[in-house]
């Protein structure tokens, strides 16, 4: 592995490692784990269980005399090996068995160990109704990634082990128990049923599953194979219309990964307050009952999609194929990850997809900028969930289709399905990729995991163009402005070959074979073709030159869009507008998009208008309407209200953010009308909310009446109780806009309180940090002390609302409560996050208040400017 790790401390990034983080390994191995069988008895009320764990081991070498297991927490009552007694030591973490006989090569030992558990930090967790929640279902789930197996039962807790598995569990009536595998027995115990269910197929420790609850089930099935969705009983719909194209998904994967999908059965069970999104227990996905929809819910939310087919793909990538340490989580991630791209390619269309790829993109990309910059593979951290991050998730999936752009579709399916099915059943490092794309294709890509996988960055590209009519000759200029380093400054260079395409249009009146393409064009739209070359770029500033018989109309780098990188397009207004036109690649249009915002004027103004009014694709719609913003001029919001029409959801939510940003009387008297008549989407009613509040808070010179618009979102949160509380979730976050409001900060108090609807006070714990910079001194004090109570609980997703909510706050007081937090909590991701939130605080303390300062005066003279501006633009335009 390339130790280029370290060398990212000083290129203007903050370090991925934190102090006390220490390069991990796998541990050394006594022997194969061949099966693990847990009998177990439930103890709901007392949220304990108690039973054994049994575990075959087959020794891997001769004379060895202690095994040392993880187990957490756990009360070990008494061990024995091959029925005999043996002697052990715990102290609280490792279970210590002193053999009585050395093991023997060949001979397997049989470990019985019985033990219990109680009120479990982790890995086992226990839902039941309480005087503050009284409708919440009893369950129990288990969660063992990473590595919280070990909290609830004995095991050698890393990913290179694979063995089967066993789980014969006692719940009450009428409660069910799922768990991997087949259901191969059920008895009646009196009040009491018992299941038994086994696993086959050899996977690791964190894939092994239990989830208990008084479920509906209801059963589809994919080639004869039961495909069950488990939800809390009266959710049946829901469960259809969230999980319902599931057996399709199994079909899709079982082709393009060339293995069908390998397990007897696929369950997905709906949980109440999980800890993530989904979790791909082998044959057992566990799903946030958060993401079942609604019909209302379903009309613009794909999320829910995208979960569902990137937890299934880990049945292949994870559970089938497994990693041997989490350094290399980035294979399993990025492929679940991509597979959300592909099911979109499938079920939608490759626009669709594009789009769906750029908004991963972006989501690394902001981690990148803003949080750290680390190489995808890396076994320096903490704790191993500090991995799973935006870097193996989103640039993961890039990297993936990166690859595919490199072989091309058919060589990158052979290369995908010699993966899966030279690895089956085993486990694989980054390395075992590379070999089965080489053994597949021939093809070498480790340059490519040099530059994007082994160390970290991306290309920062600016790209200029001229045209020399007399010499017919097209000047295309290359610069990577990522930070310079080492020698001549190369050592964060790219060396890639990147397709730069010229466009044409039917409206220049030219015929194709007039454009000497004949070989070399590819027909794109009925009115574009694409002239395309492709270079190598490997230097800080390379200029390429094209000859053509005609003035391209467009400029298109990186055709396609494969490459993860940001660009800078420095063309002309001609080009550009040309580019947002007809370039029949989404991503190149939004890119046209962003370089016309930057440009500014009227005529950029209209250009983008028009793309918002007319571009086929809701995705570009959706991003010219947040380039409008950037455009200081009173006819970008003449052009924005028209799209409060659009037929797509997603397109008019944007417009009522981008709304939100230029702060008129007349944006907010269209987004209080937009909020009265309702929208049929929660998420635009949300953002009207947002919207709403932080126009009316703004210092306009006609300031709508805060009484006013503080009775309209109180209103909201009186009436419109909702799916996942989406709607009244906004209406809180446009109370947090009044930042000197005592009465919406009395409001937020409100609904932080114990028994409101989880995600609605979640977001009033958030809101609180918001708030806290224009509070009087006293109002500051309450919300300290309101988060400091907070922050004792011990729910992760509070814990993180508390640690967002601090992290905006302007006083060194913050500081203290998340350093607490962070010493407190047993969840590595909160530690992390809390301690990364200190480091926000201190910045924002001293400094704030003058940049506060220099905003509001910026701000109003921003307003001048645009008003002078608009006036100007409008002369001209009557002079011509």
């Amino acid at each position: 592995m390339s130790q280029s790790y370290f060398d990212t401390d000083n290129n203007g990034h903050k370090p991925f490692e934190l102090p006390g983080a220490k390069p991990h390994y796998s541990p050394d191995r006594p022997g194969q784990v061949e099966h693990i069988f847990l009998d177990l008895s439930l103890d709901i009320p007392g949220q304990s269980c108690q039973g054994s764990c049994s575990i075959r081991l087959l020794p891997i070498r001769n004379g060895i005399d202690r095994l040392t297991l993880d187990a957490v927490n756990l009360n070990i009552e008494s061990v024995q090996v091959d029925e005999e007694p043996q002697n052990f030591d715990y102290d609280g973490e490792q279970l210590s068995i002193q053999l009585s006989q050395g093991t023997h090569v060949g001979k397997p030992l049989l470990i019985a160990i019985a033990y219990s558990v109680t009120k479990p930090q982790r890995g086992i967790y226990f839902i039941q109704p309480d005087k503050h929640h009284p409708n919440k279902p009893t369950q129990v789930w288990t969660q063992g990634e990473d590595e919280d197996s070990r909290f609830w039962f004995p095991c050698f807790d890393y990913p290179g082990q694979l063995s089967t598995s066993e789980i014969r569990v006692r719940v009450p009536n009428p409660l069910v128990a799922i768990s991997n595998g087949e259901l191969i027995n059920t008895t009646v115990d009196g009040d009491y049923k018992i299941y038994h269910w086994s696993q086959q197929q050899v996977h690791p420790n964190y894939l092994i599953t239990l989830a208990v609850g008084d479920f509906a089930e209801i059963r589809d099935e994919w080639n004869g194979k039961p495909v069950t969705y488990y939800v809390e009983k009266g959710r049946e719909e829901d469960a259809k219309r969230s999980m319902g194209k599931t057996p399709r998904m199994i079909e899709l994967l079982s082709q393009k990964y060339g293995y069908l999908y390998p397990y007897p059965k696929y369950a997905q069970v709906c949980v109440d307050d999980f800890i993530f999104g989904g979790m791909e227990n082998t044959s057992t996905t566990l799903l946030t009952d958060k993401c079942l929809l609604d019909e209302r819910a379903a009309l613009d939310n794909r999320n829910t999609e995208g979960l569902v087919v990137h937890e299934l793909a880990h049945q292949w990538f994870g559970d089938l194929v497994v990693i041997k340490h989490w350094s290399h989580a980035w294979i399993k991630e990025g492929m679940a990850s991509y597979s959300e791209v592909m099911w979109t390619e499938h079920e939608y269309s490759l626009q669709e997809a594009a789009y769906y790829r750029l908004l991963e993109a972006r989501r690394y990309l902001s981690e990148d900028s803003s949080r750290y910059r680390r190489p995808m593979v890396t076994n320096v951290y903490r704790e191993p969930i500090e991995l799973f991050d935006r870097h193996i998730y989103e640039k993961g999936s890039c990297v993936y289709h990166m690859i595919r752009a490199q072989l091309g579709d058919d060589l990158f399916w052979q290369a995908i399905q010699t993966f899966v099915q030279d690895n089956a059943h085993k486990t694989v490092e980054t390395i075992d990729l590379l070999r089965a794309i080489e053994k597949a294709t021939g093809r070498n890509l480790l340059f490519l995991f040099d530059q994007y996988v082994y160390r970290g960055g991306h290309p920062e590209f600016n790209i200029a163009y001229s045209w020399d009519g007399d010499a017919k000759l097209a000047k295309i200029t290359v610069t990577q402005t990522q930070a310079a380093e080492g020698k001549n400054g190369t050592k964060d260079l790219f060396d890639l070959k990147i397709p730069i395409g010229f466009g044409y249009t039917q409206q220049q009146g030219v015929k194709s074979e007039e454009l000497g393409v004949k070989n070399n064009a590819k027909l794109l739209t009925p009115n574009s073709q694409l002239k395309t070359f492709t270079v190598r770029v490997n230097e800080r500033e390379q200029s390429f030159y094209f000859p053509l018989e005609n003035k391209p109309q467009y400029i298109s780098f990186d055709v396609g869009n494969n490459y993860l990188k940001t660009v800078s397009l420095e063309y002309q207004l001609p080009e550009l507008k040309a580019q947002l036109e007809f370039d029949p690649d989404p991503i190149s249009r939004i890119y046209a998009a962003e370089a016309l915002a930057k440009k500014g004027g009227l005529e950029a103004t209209k250009a983008l208008s028009k793309a918002l009014k007319n571009d086929p694709f809701w995705g570009v719609r959706v991003q010219v309407a947040k380039q409008l913003t950037q455009i200081n001029l009173d006819q970008a919001f003449d052009s924005l209200v028209v799209g409060l029409k659009d037929p797509d959801a997603c397109v008019r939510r944007a417009v009522v953010e981008a709304l939100a940003q230029i702060k008129t009387n007349d944006s907010y008297k269209a987004v209080k009308d937009l909020l009265h008549k309702g929208d049929p989407s929660y998420y635009v009613e949300a953002a009207a909310c947002r919207a709403l509040g932080a126009i009316a808070s703004a210092n306009l010179q006609e300031k709508p009446k805060e009484d006013k618009v503080l009775k309209l979102l109180k209103s909201v949160l009186e009436e419109k109780a909702g799916w996942n509380e989406v709607v009244r979730s906004g209406a809180i976050v446009g109370l947090a806009e009044f930042k000197t409001s005592e009465a919406a900060l009395n409001l937020l108090m409100e609904y932080t309180k114990l028994g409101v609807p989880q995600p609605l006070r979640l977001a009033a714990i958030r809101a609180l940090g918001q708030i806290s910079v224009g509070q009087s001194p006293v109002n500051l004090e309450r919300i300290l002390e309101k988060l400091s109570e907070l922050a004792k609980e011990t729910f992760f997703l509070t814990q993180v609302s508390v640690a967002t909510a601090l992290g905006q706050m302007e006083t060194s007081k913050a500081i203290g409560i998340l350093q607490q937090l962070a010493e407190q909590t047993f969840d590595g991701r909160v530690r992390r996050y809390a301690e990364e939130e200190i480091s926000k605080v201190q910045n924002n303390i001293g400094s704030e208040k003058t940049l506060r300062q220099l905003r509001e005066e910026f701000d109003q003279l921003k307003q001048q400017n645009q008003e002078l501006r608009s006036r100007l633009e409008n002369l001209e335009a009557k002079s011509k």
